[in-house]
């Protein structure tokens, strides 16, 4: 049986590094990663993000900015499980949160047996208030290694 497994690019390109979850998604879009892989720019897109993710994967990928304290450009693998998600919460179909959105899949009965994220600390986000377009040059040179690492993480998945 063929594993489905999703590859979900997620941020806001209105906010610098907060757009490197749809960068990553729209490199990978270019690729040939196979027919068992759909690759999505969710943007911030948080309402489609849940009902992809209530569809029965066997794995699934959030790319994503994320602030963990490392040098800009550090990338990382995280494990969340559904039950790390909390409360179920409303989600905003113009924001995204991805643990409010996996707190909603959880409340709505869906389960992910494999769920990763991929994550890489911004150099820096705008403020809400003006547009700051574009990737830090340190954000930017991490987007090929972090396209290997979905990659990576998709050939497991595959054989899992």
């Amino acid at each position: 049986m063929t594993a489905r497994i999703l590859v979900a690019g997620i941020g806001n390109v209105l906010l610098g590094d907060d757009g490197f979850g749809v960068e990553v998604a729209q490199r990978l879009q270019r690729r040939p990663i196979g027919d068992d892989v759909r690759v999505v720019d969710f943007g911030i897109r948080g309402f489609d993000l849940t009902y992809a993710l209530l569809e029965p994967w066997d794995a699934a990928i959030l790319v994503d900015a994320t602030a963990r304290g490392g040098a800009p450009g550090t990338l990382y693998v995280i494990e969340p499980a559904l039950a790390d998600a909390g409360a179920a919460a409303i989600v905003e179909t113009h924001g995204m949160d991805p643990m409010r959105v996996l707190a909603v899949v959880r409340s709505m009965g869906g389960a992910l047996e494999r769920l990763r994220v991929v994550g890489c600390e911004p150099a820096c986000l705008g403020d809400g208030d003006e547009p700051l377009m574009g990737l830090s040059p340190a954000v930017e040179a991490a987007i090929d290694p972090a396209i290997a690492l979905v990659e990576k993480l998709v050939a497991e998945a595959r054989h899992a």
